[in-house]
C-alpha cells in the first residue's frame, strides 16, 4: 500500500519504467514486491495489468533471508477508473493509488484532485461516450 511505503524503502531506485503512457491515467496502484533482480521487467501475477516498475541502482542490497530485492510495481485492476469510469472508483481511489505524474525514482508520489476523481482524463472521458 502506498501509505505504508516509506521513502527509505525506495531510496535505491535508479529509474522508473512505464509500460503505458501515464498521461491518460488518473491513478495507478503501487506496491513493493519481492523480486529476484534489481532491474528488468518483473513477472506479474495479479489480475489486471502491470503499468510500470522501478529499477534499482547497483548499491541496492538484497534481503539477507530471501536474497530478493524490494521493488515498486505499478498496476491497475479491471475495475479501476481507466477501464470502468462509472464504476467503483468513479470518485475516490484505492488506498494504494497515487497520481503517476507525482511519482519519481525514490519518491513515493501522492494522490491529487485528479486521482481522487476530479476532472477525468480525456481517455477516461471518451470511455463514457
Amino acid at each position: 500500500m502506498s501509505a505504508l511505503i516509506t521513502e527509505d524503502e525506495i531510496g535505491h531506485e535508479a529509474d522508473l519504467v512505464w509500460l503505458e503512457d501515464i498521461r491518460g491515467l488518473d491513478y495507478v496502484r503501487q506496491s513493493l514486491d519481492r523480486l529476484p533482480t534489481r532491474r528488468g521487467r518483473p513477472a506479474y501475477h495479479r489480475d489486471g495489468r502491470m503499468v510500470g516498475y522501478a529499477q534499482l541502482g547497483p548499491d541496492a542490497k538484497p534481503s539477507r533471508s530471501s536474497g530478493t530485492f524490494r521493488r515498486r510495481v505499478f498496476w491497475l485492476l479491471p475495475h479501476d477508473r481507466d477501464s470502468d469510469p462509472k464504476g467503483l472508483y468513479a470518485t475516490g481511489a484505492p488506498a494504494e493509488a497515487v497520481d503517476p505524474r507525482t511519482v519519481v525514482p525514490g519518491g513515493k508520489g501522492h494522490k491529487t484532485q485528479r486521482s481522487e476523481g476530479g476532472p477525468l482524463s480525456s481517455e477516461a472521458a471518451q470511455l463514457l461516450l
